[in-house]
């Protein structure tokens, strides 16, 4: 690790560095059938390169790593590898209860967590409680996730919250059109799950697809995207590397000239 890291010091430029990497886990199934496995060995194989990619990422400065662990749209799967994913989960959970204090990594999971098991639920709440004891940095992981579920709950989040304090005042209707109308982009990420936490500079996805699969889709409106053939358990800190030397290469505009 510390000869890949000097070497990689040279590469890209430690000032340039983005404050937010997010990552779409995808290819175990895949990387899997190529060797005549199960898929739950490619799940196996992505969580153990998911410990390897979030501690590279710590090393080198990245202060967001937000990954895309399970979404809405994975309950299809079928029963036992849905099973062996959250299995995963809760062992990755638990282990890293024990480290985070030492490493000084928080954890905040993105997502709705009400439908997971109560022992998943109740080590979720443990790492997030844990997490606000300390800085360093901060593992999204994003769980149960859907970008498009997550906008809807943000809407009636925030349209619930207003017909509240409009019920409260007796001009109701007027404060309601006033309430609406001053709405910005500002105002409503608040309602997100990723309320306070910067949207991501760069944006990776592995396994050669080339599509947001419905992830971060109001947070990524300007982060860099970068696409690598690479299945993710054979994702490694040299890939990560690419990726942001191609990050750096980029001049980021946000609209302008």
């Amino acid at each position: 690790m510390r000869k890949l890291f000097k070497k990689t010091q040279s590469a890209w430029e430690p000032e340039k560095l983005p404050r937010h990497i997010a990552i779409v886990m995808d290819g175990n199934g895949r990387w899997a059938k190529k060797r005549s496995l199960p898929r739950t060995a490619g799940h196996a194989a992505g969580a153990e390169t998911f410990r390897r990619i979030a501690t590279y990422c710590k090393n080198i400065g990245i202060e967001y790593l937000t990954v895309y662990a399970f979404s809405t749209e994975n309950w299809k799967r079928p029963p036992e590898e849905v099973e062996k994913i959250m299995q995963l989960l809760e062992k990755y959970i638990i282990e890293a209860l024990g480290k985070m204090e030492r490493d000084k990594v928080k954890m905040k999971f993105l997502g709705d967590v009400t439908v997971l098991s109560p022992k998943l639920k109740e080590l979720v709440a443990e790492a997030e409680e844990l997490s606000k004891t300390f800085d360093g940095v901060q593992v999204n992981v994003c769980l149960n996730y859907g970008s498009r579920d997550e906008i809807i709950r943000a809407v009636k989040s925030y349209a619930a919250e207003q017909i509240i304090e409009s019920n409260a005042n007796t001009e109701s209707t007027k404060k309601m059109e006033e309430t609406i109308g001053s709405l910005t982009e500002e105002k409503f990420s608040k309602y997100l799950y990723t309320a306070d936490i910067p949207d991501p500079d760069l944006i990776i996805r592995p396994s050669g697809e080339h599509r947001v699969s419905n992830f971060l889709l109001w947070q990524s409106a300007y982060s860099e995207y970068y696409f690598t053939d690479a299945l993710w358990p054979d994702f490694n800190e040299k890939e990560l590397d690419k990726a942001i030397i191609a990050y750096q290469s980029r001049e980021r505009r946000y609209g302008a000239i």
